[in-house]
């Protein structure tokens, strides 16, 4: 039997782009209430922060970008903290980073990473450490020169540059003890590792084989050291874009097993890392398929790729806008997420990529939570109830609270349905109160958070109305059969009499009546597809994407 199928249980369609680009609406029912949309905020050299060497100036320059990334949909945040062995926080082990001060190795008058951590949080956004671990910046730099001082046995010389070696075994201590640091000393969300790699320029390498047991004994040593401490403490990286050559494109020599030894894939199966976050600065066939390749390996892990947004800018390549589109949408297709390299292109608008974000996150999304750690659910909070000042207020009897933040979610029907991402109102706080809109009379639901991302049973609130068994969802009306498509009604404002299904390079492959709610996909092979409105004069534009996956109908669900 033939299923269309997302994730390869169900089909879905991904709502939509209106015909002139600057009136693009997204729907909420197409946002997942589950996706990482993640940013890396770089401070090597302050090329996305800080800009100022003045305290508050830098303080205040953090906090609007925060409240944009917010504005965004935003909800982790890559904050470099080991820059080229120097560091943005006091550390026992490295200096500090000239970024801050001026001056490498001059403290600021405030903890940087602290601070950051505080403001991610207020914001209900995650703040992972971003640790670069091999390179350690210029040869007669103040990082890479006061470790070689201290550690000669780990330092190689690449041209100008210091590289920690992969092949001395006490490069995997001493990477696991500067993470260790962090995570003992800060309440972060996550540890993510930057080029944890050979370099593509190391001469005289091991053989393969051997040079990805030298890098997979690093993670495993910061593995150790991170869960260890706090298991609930996110272990990401961020490999080379391509894991290896597939069966029908090649890498062309440039990918994370084969070239740069990275065995990111088996991280995940073994078990050793949490999330991947490869660098897929690439477009079309040189993107897709990897992308289906890194999620077809994820092993119910958290894989979202990082996009290449500077290539928008024309300084650095000759990307348009539509390019970033068309890979988030086949990504929240996928399940993905995305992750933007880097802050200052997202926020500089480049192109209009910042406006198409706010509209592609119109509602907020949680991360995912960590259930290959935990599948315990926290305990549900007790509503107080809303206090003469306005403020919903709840309680936790039972559990330690230090260890819990609250989602708030709100709608006009009850019971409060918080699968629906468009109820969220705030996520991740850590107060008991919400200042609530004065002007909404609808219902509320609070739900706690653990470490891991696990979710209570919701606590209701009913202000107005009942229950309505017909707002239930029919999940029947969904999908009318195996065979067929369900995409929205036909806007009054498109006049096209066609719709036209194509590859996602644009090969079309079947044409039918628009207007239908259903349509007849039973011949299209496997494989990802867009659909376009087609009118009397050839004219077509772009609505969105779909995929299509064959099963068995014996075949069990995926978990």
């Amino acid at each position: 039997m033939k299923k269309i199928a997302f994730n390869s249980i169900v089909l879905m369609c991904i709502l939509s782009w209106s015909i002139r680009l600057s009136a693009q609406s997204f729907s909420p029912q197409n946002s997942p209430k589950y996706e990482t949309r993640a940013v890396w905020l770089t401070t090597l050299n302050g090329i996305d922060w800080p800009r100022s060497h003045a305290m508050l100036t830098q303080q205040e320059e953090l906090r609007q970008i925060l409240d944009r990334l917010k504005k965004a949909g935003i909800n982790t945040v890559f904050f470099q903290t080991r820059v080229r062995g120097t560091v943005t926080y006091p550390s026992a082990f490295e200096p500090w980073d000239g970024c801050l001060t001026g001056k490498p190795g001059i403290a600021p008058n405030y903890d940087p990473l602290q601070f950051a951590i505080d403001e991610c949080h207020r914001r209900g956004m995650q703040l992972h450490a971003w640790v670069v671990t091999i390179p350690i910046g210029k040869w007669n730099k103040i990082g890479c020169s006061q470790l070689r001082k201290k550690q000669p046995k780990l330092v190689k010389k690449i041209g100008d540059d210091g590289f920690l070696s992969p092949e001395a075994p006490e490069t995997a201590d001493y990477l696991a003890r500067i993470c260790r640091e962090i995570v003992a000393n800060y309440d972060v969300d996550g540890i993510h590792l930057d080029y944890i790699r050979y370099p593509e320029t190391w001469k005289g390498r091991t053989p393969k084989t051997q040079g990805r047991a030298n890098i997979t004994r690093i993670v495993r040593a910061i593995h150790r050291e991170v869960k260890s401490l706090k298991p609930w403490v996110m272990l990401s990286c961020s490999p080379i874009g391509k894991h290896d050559d597939l069966l029908r494109y090649r890498s062309y020599g440039w990918n994370a097993r084969t070239t740069v030894c990275q065995d990111a894939q088996q991280w995940l199966h073994e078990g050793i890392m949490d999330a991947l976050f490869p660098m897929m600065y690439f477009r079309d066939n040189q993107f897709f398929p990897f992308a289906i390749d890194w999620q077809e390996h994820s092993y119910g892990r958290v894989v979202a790729p990082g996009l290449g947004i500077y290539f928008l800018d024309p300084r650095e390549g000759k990307w348009t806008l539509g390019d970033v589109e068309r890979q988030m949408h086949v990504l929240r297709q996928l399940g993905m997420g995305h992750c933007f390299f880097r802050t200052k292109f997202l926020l500089d608008n480049v192109k209009g990529i910042y406006d198409f974000v706010v509209r592609f996150n119109t509602v907020p999304a949680l991360v995912p939570p960590m259930k290959w750690q935990s599948t315990e659910l926290p305990e549900t909070p007790e509503i107080i109830g809303i206090g003469n000042d306005g403020r919903l207020r709840w309680l936790i009897k039972n559990a330690d609270s230090s260890t819990l933040t609250y989602n708030v979610y709100a709608s006009e029907k009850f019971p409060v349905d918080i699968n629906n991402p468009a109820n969220i109102v705030t996520t991740n706080t850590s107060l008991k109160e919400l200042i609530i809109d004065a002007n909404f009379t609808g219902n509320y639901a609070v739900t706690s958070v653990d470490r891991y991302g696990n979710e209570s049973r919701p606590a209701q609130l009913q202000l107005r109305g009942s229950s309505d068994e017909s707002d239930k969802i029919d999940l029947s009306k969904i999908l009318k059969a195996d065979q067929f498509l369900a995409l929205p009604p036909k806007p009054s404002t498109v006049d096209a009499p066609y719709v036209i299904f194509e590859t996602i390079l644009g090969q079309p492959v079947t044409v039918q009546p628009y207007g239908n709610h259903y349509y007849d996909v039973s011949e299209l092979p496997d494989g990802f597809y867009q659909w376009r409105t087609l009118n009397e004069k050839g004219r077509s534009h772009r609505m969105g994407f779909f995929s299509i996956k064959h099963q068995s109908a014996t075949c069990p669900s995926s978990k």
